[in-house]
């Protein structure tokens, strides 16, 4: 089998079924099986693959697992060559996996592959994500990709060929099967965000390269299936201090997280003011004012869990 797709799903019904279809609609010169696995959905997400998409497995999970340990479910069981990683809020264009699985077949040293996100409007997404560093904290990251496009690839340029990154975005990714066997599956103590970037991290220091592929082409609905709230943001800045202290230290991720909570107390200050001047009418300034308070009371408490 040539492909195991990949799905995690958390109460988002209606993404995972325009998913769903759009895999069935463009995967058909690749032999390949879907697994969708629920984090205890309360939505019907379970029983709407079951009555449209009976030909997909389904692994139901009796709590929120988060997607590092949820993918992993299916990645112990997978019978395909490769893993094709994918969001619920992703959707695939015609002879966009193919892109994917003929580059991986081409190049015998890519462990992992994503191809270009797009918006709803076909406008292009950022794709390729760099290591973070404390420089990259320090300066503006717009900056740097203005000043450094070879260092520091974007969606400011287009890409007409493939190239080698650090690591992808991992709405769409593409993993070979040996290099999971090498460097082991996702860390499970990533329960969402920076886990593909932890996977990428290990399969550059092993010696796989990991790939930009921009003739594979997927709508990506950022952020439809997570939200934007302040427990969203907790989450990836407590992944995001994971992989610093995993990978730099202590010293160094206490440097970062001193960073952005001095960020974090600049945006309240600006939010604070802009909230007085307008009476508080200004319903975005308020809602920014909420969660930047929210966060910065959650640094002062040590950023616990949830």
């Amino acid at each position: 089998m040539d492909i195991t797709i990949v799905i995690v799903n958390w109460n988002t019904k209606d993404l995972l079924c325009d998913c769903l279809e759009s895999v069935y609609e463009t995967v058909d010169d690749l032999s390949f099986e879907v697994i969708v696995v629920d984090n205890a959905s309360r939505d019907g997400s379970v029983a709407m693959v079951r009555e449209a998409f009976p030909a997909v497995d389904i692994i139901e999970n009796s709590e929120n697992r988060g997607f590092s340990a949820a993918n992993n479910q299916a990645l112990r069981v997978m019978r395909g060559r490769y893993a094709l990683l994918l969001n619920t809020d992703a959707v695939l264009t015609k002879g966009a996996v193919h892109e994917l699985v003929a580059f991986m077949d081409g190049h015998d040293e890519a462990g992992m592959a994503g191809g270009q996100l797009l918006h709803e409007d076909g406008s292009r997404q950022n794709s390729i994500a760099n290591f973070p560093t404390l420089f990259s904290l320090l300066m503006n990251l717009p900056l740097l990709e203005v000043l450094f496009p070879g260092r520091y690839p974007s969606k400011r340029y287009e890409h007409r060929e493939p190239r080698a990154v650090e690591s992808v975005i991992g709405a769409c990714m593409l993993v070979r099967r040996e290099a999971m066997g090498e460097v082991g599956m996702l860390d499970e103590g990533y329960f969402f965000f920076f886990e593909e970037t932890d996977w990428a991290f290990r399969m550059r220091r092993a010696g796989w390269k990991i790939y930009h592929v921009p003739s594979a082409r997927i709508y990506h609905l950022q952020g439809r299936s997570i939200g934007r709230d302040a427990r969203s943001r907790m989450a990836f800045y407590r992944s995001r201090y994971r992989f610093f202290d995993k990978w730099r230290g202590r010293a160094y991720n206490t440097a970062v997280r001193g960073i952005i909570f001095a960020r974090l107390i600049a945006n309240w200050l600006l939010t604070s003011v802009g909230t007085v001047l307008t009476v508080g009418l200004n319903r975005e300034l308020r809602n920014k004012w909420v969660v930047y308070s929210r966060l910065a009371l959650w640094h002062l408490k040590g950023c616990p869990p949830a």
